[in-house]
C-alpha cells in the first residue's frame, strides 16, 4: 500500500509550478523549449532514485527502465504521461493550493473571486469529502492534466525500486511532449521504448479504465478575398471575414457543436478564427466515435465551403482535413489483455473499474493505432483546461497503487 502521500503531493506541487504549455503554431518538437524545464528535472530525479538509464531522447522524451524482479518471460510494460499543458488557458505562474480534508461546500479561488468550485456543478467533488483537493489560484489552469500522471508514474518508479520483493517484469517509464496539440507522440520511436504493452496515466475519475476514445481530424479552412481600399471598394471588395462568417453560420449550430452534443455524439468545433478582410483562417476539430461519423463531419464542412465558394467565385476557399488519431477500440478489442490486467489490478484494491467512451483522446490513441496497445488509467483530474481544474491527492495515491498492481499483475496473473 502507498500510505504516505506527502512525497506524491510534493512532487505534484513542484511539477505544476513549471510552465510547460505547448504551442500549436510551432513546428519544433517539443513545440516549446520550456517543456525541457520539466523534462530535465524528471531525468535528474529518475537518476537520483536509481533509474540508471534515464535519458532524454533527441525528440524530447524522457525514458527510463526499472529492471525486472520476476523470472521468466514477462511482457515489458510502459507507463506514460505527458508533460505539456493545454494552450487553451494560461499555465504561467501556477500557484497550487491544497484544500485539506475537504468538508464540502464551495471552494473560492483567491486570485479571482469569480472562480468558485461548487459541488452542485461538480458532482464528483461532492464525493470527495475528507480528501485533500488541489486547485490553482484562479488565474491559471492547475496542470493536473497531465502532471498528475507524471507525479503518479514517478511515485510508481520510486516504489518499485524501493520494494524489489514485488514481482514484476521490466517496466519502462516515459514522459511525452506536445500531447495537448496532438503531435508529440508521432515522434516517439517505438523501438526506443521497446515494450509489449503500455498504459497512459491521463484519465479522470477513480476507477476509470478507458479503451474507447474519439476518432479525430483537424480541419483548416483558408479564405482569400479581394482586398482593396474601402473608399473605392464598390463592386470590387470581397471581404474574407464576411465569407468566413457565412461558413460558420451555415454549419449546424444546435446539433453538431461540443456544447450541444454528449455521450456518443460527435461534433464539429470551431476553436480558432483569425484574419483580415483580405485573408481569414478558421481552425476546426472534428470528432466522432465511428469512422463513418467522422467522415460525415468532414463532408459537411467541405460542402459548406463549396457552397460559399460557389456564391462568390472571385474568392478562394480551401478546406484541408488532417487525421489526428483514431478510436483505440478498433485495435484493443482484438487483444484485451492490457485491459484485463488493469481490471484485475483495480478490483484487487477494491476499486471497481468502469470504461466510458471518452470524448477526447490520449497519446494512447495514436500508440494503439501504431501497434502498441495502450489503454488509459485514471489520475483523478477534473475540469481540465481551465481555472477550475482540480484533483484529489487520494485519487492520485490510489492510481499509484493500481499501477503497482498492474506491474505485478503481468508477472503473476
Amino acid at each position: 500500500m502507498i500510505t504516505d502521500i506527502s512525497a506524491l503531493e510534493a512532487r505534484f506541487l513542484r511539477y505544476v509550478q513549471i510552465d510547460t504549455q505547448s504551442d500549436e503554431e510551432s513546428a519544433s518538437v517539443p513545440s516549446t523549449a520550456k517543456q525541457y524545464d520539466l523534462l530535465r528535472l524528471l531525468e535528474r530525479e529518475l537518476r537520483d532514485m536509481g533509474v540508471a538509464d534515464a535519458r532524454i531522447t533527441t525528440q524530447g522524451f524522457v525514458i527510463g527502465s526499472i529492471p525486472a524482479t520476476a523470472a521468466g518471460a514477462v511482457p515489458r510494460v510502459a507507463f506514460l504521461a505527458h508533460v505539456d499543458t493545454a494552450p487553451a488557458y494560461s499555465g504561467t505562474g501556477v500557484k497550487p493550493i491544497v484544500h485539506r480534508a475537504y468538508a464540502g461546500g464551495p471552494i473560492a479561488l483567491p486570485d479571482d473571486p469569480a472562480q468558485v468550485l461548487r459541488p452542485e456543478d461538480n458532482p464528483y467533488l461532492a464525493q470527495k469529502l475528507g480528501d485533500d483537493i488541489v486547485t490553482a489560484s484562479g488565474t491559471t489552469l492547475l496542470g493536473a492534466d497531465d502532471k498528475a500522471g507524471v507525479a503518479i508514474i514517478m511515485a510508481l518508479a520510486e516504489h518499485l525500486l524501493a520494494h524489489p520483493e514485488i514481482p514484476h517484469g521490466e517496466v519502462r517509464v516515459c514522459f511525452t511532449v506536445d500531447e495537448e496539440i496532438g503531435t508529440g507522440i508521432n515522434s516517439l520511436d517505438l523501438a526506443d521504448l521497446d515494450v509489449d504493452y503500455a498504459y497512459t496515466l491521463d484519465g479522470a475519475e477513480l476507477g476509470e479504465l478507458v479503451y474507447e476514445t474519439f476518432s479525430a481530424d483537424k480541419a483548416v479552412v483558408a479564405v482569400t478575398g479581394v482586398s482593396i481600399h474601402p473608399g473605392s471598394a464598390f463592386g470590387k471588395l470581397v471581404n474574407a471575414l464576411n465569407l468566413a462568417a457565412k461558413i460558420v453560420d451555415a454549419l449546424p449550430q444546435h446539433t453538431r457543436t461540443p456544447e450541444t452534443t454528449r455521450d456518443r455524439e460527435g461534433f464539429v468545433h470551431l476553436y480558432q478564427m483569425r484574419g483580415t478582410a483580405a485573408q481569414a483562417e478558421l481552425s476546426f476539430i472534428l470528432r466522432d466515435f465511428d469512422r463513418d461519423g467522422l467522415e460525415r463531419h468532414g463532408e459537411l464542412l467541405r460542402a459548406v465551403c463549396a457552397a460559399v465558394q460557389a456564391g462568390e467565385p472571385r474568392a478562394s476557399i480551401s478546406c484541408t482535413i488532417t487525421p489526428q488519431y483514431r478510436n483505440m477500440r478498433y485495435w484493443l478489442e482484438d487483444d484485451m489483455r492490457p485491459v484485463e490486467v488493469a481490471t484485475r489490478a483495480m478490483r484487487s484494491l477494491g476499486v471497481e473499474p468502469f470504461s466510458p467512451p471518452i470524448r477526447g483522446g490520449t497519446d494512447g490513441s495514436k500508440l494503439t493505432e501504431r501497434g502498441l496497445l495502450t489503454p488509459n488509467i485514471f489520475t483523478g483530474m477534473q475540469n481540465i483546461h481551465g481555472p477550475l481544474e482540480w484533483v484529489s491527492l487520494q485519487d492520485m495515491a490510489k492510481s499509484v497503487e493500481v499501477c503497482v498492481a498492474i506491474a505485478r499483475g503481468w508477472a503473476v496473473g
